[in-house]
């Protein structure tokens, strides 16, 4: 397959391309605004493609018309840039076109207009949305309670209500599935209800537990697990490296490496020579901790689909640990004369089938 992703810069967008690199070892061309807004030269981006899978759009903006008119605006443009050429085309639509408001309309005519070309559509209907890396006060509610408590701060609850949330991860399967199946049809992911506060007090759990110990909650069911992983974007890197509470006598020091309050959990322990590398992968839900115990450390991280490298200096002098974020492509670097031994921790027992682990180097040295 041949696939362009309109919005790739997006939360969604951007979720979209780690799982399809991830799952289905397709680099997409990943196109951005200001190719959007161009018709000819969105034309020749999609020259040789087969398949658009279509995010581009806004969800909030100044006035209503600019909201309404952000998410036709692309489709009309990536219609005139295919030109009657037959493309399958996904559009990620979204349950709120079925109403009377100013996205809904925006996103139903935007549905009307590429069910219209000559190929076939696929319309995916979305519900509410979140996960890692969603912007506060534009994605979604649940970015904006994880930005706000991460930060120390209790937000407000404006309407308590049932919402139902699907995880950005599993829209984007969907909206893949949809593409390589390659035919028109209409599909509704569902979401899982929540209420407004139900979520709020969960993630306030979380911090309680997590911002200061680093303790591990419940994440035995995949909302907690996604969520908790949403939370845990929001306090990256700023939070990290996360002290061990070191307890010393004559016999040496005792320290927890892991206290997890439930579900799965496997640890196991590495040596590793000075100068050699252990990583360089990324996981798309799998919660993973490196806990360095003796030696000296250097831990690399790097967003896919960005070009900053993030680095930790640990030491087994002072314990520290850092867990990895989701899609965040990371090893850890023995910069030290002696052994290094580290302890490493995951949430999933490994599954050698589907071990949620994806090769990849953070960055290309000499």
């Amino acid at each position: 397959m041949r696939v362009a992703v309109t919005g790739a810069a997006g939360f969604l967008g951007w979720h979209l391309s780690c799982r399809l690199a991830a799952t289905r070892g397709i680099e997409p061309l990943r196109i951005g605004r200001p190719e959007t807004e161009d018709p000819e030269s969105l034309a020749t981006l999609l020259r040789d493609v087969d398949t658009v899978i279509h995010l581009a759009g806004v969800n909030r903006a100044g006035s209503d018309p600019e909201v309404e008119v952000g998410n036709v605006a692309p489709a009309e443009s990536l219609a005139d840039a295919l030109r009657g050429r037959p493309v399958h085309v996904v559009y990620a639509n979204s349950v709120q076109a079925d109403l009377d408001n100013a996205y809904g309309r925006g996103k139903r005519r935007a549905a009307e207009l590429l069910a219209g070309l000559p190929g076939t559509f696929a319309d995916v209907v979305l519900p509410n949305l979140f996960g890692e890396h969603g912007r506060p006060a534009y994605n979604s509610f649940v970015a904006t309670f994880c930005h706000e408590v991460a930060a120390g701060r209790t937000p407000p609850v404006h309407e308590d209500r049932q919402v139902p949330l699907l995880h950005v991860q599993s829209a984007a399967e969907a909206l893949i599935a949809a593409a390589v199946a390659s035919k028109s049809q209409e599909v509704r992911p569902e979401g899982e209800p929540r209420g407004v506060r139900e979520v709020l007090e969960a993630l306030e759990r979380f911090h309680a537990m997590y911002a200061v110990r680093g303790e591990v909650p419940d994440v035995s069911t995949s909302f907690a697990r996604d969520l908790f992983n949403t939370y845990r974007s929001h306090l990256f890197p700023g939070a990290y490296p996360i002290r061990a509470d070191r307890h010393s006598d004559a016999r040496g020091d005792l320290f927890e490496a892991v206290r997890a309050h439930g579900g799965t959990g496997q640890a196991f322990v590495s040596t590793t020579v000075p100068g050699a590398v252990r990583g360089n992968h990324y996981h798309l839900h799998k919660i993973e901790r490196f806990l360095v115990v003796r030696g000296e450390a250097e831990i690399a991280l790097r967003r896919l689909y960005h070009d900053e490298v993030v680095r930790f200096r640990v030491s087994g002098v002072r314990p520290e640990f850092v867990d990895m974020p989701t899609m965040w492509v990371h090893h850890i670097r023995n910069i030290g004369d002696d052994e290094l031994v580290t302890v490493f921790w995951a949430d999933q027992l490994l599954d050698r089938e589907c071990p949620d682990q994806y090769p990849l180097k953070v960055e290309e040295r000499p």
